[in-house]
């Protein structure tokens, strides 16, 4: 179950845009998970976010 805690766990990983994390999880309520997923692909590409910032929200993604 993907918790406010566990978006703060996962926002504070070494090397992981804080903002980008919080925000991204913190707008996926009643999202599917492939839908979430498919958002990630987008944001992050345009967003060039490093890989510690998408494995971050994949991880969260996975607790949907």
């Amino acid at each position: 179950m993907l918790t406010a805690d566990l978006i703060q766990k996962l926002s504070t990983r070494k090397d992981v845009k804080t903002i980008a994390v919080q925000n991204f999880l913190g707008s996926l309520d009643g999202m599917s998970k492939s839908d979430a997923f498919a958002n990630l692909q987008m944001d992050a590409k345009s967003y060039r976010w490093n890989a510690a910032t998408q494995k971050a929200i994949r991880d969260g993604i996975a607790k949907l």
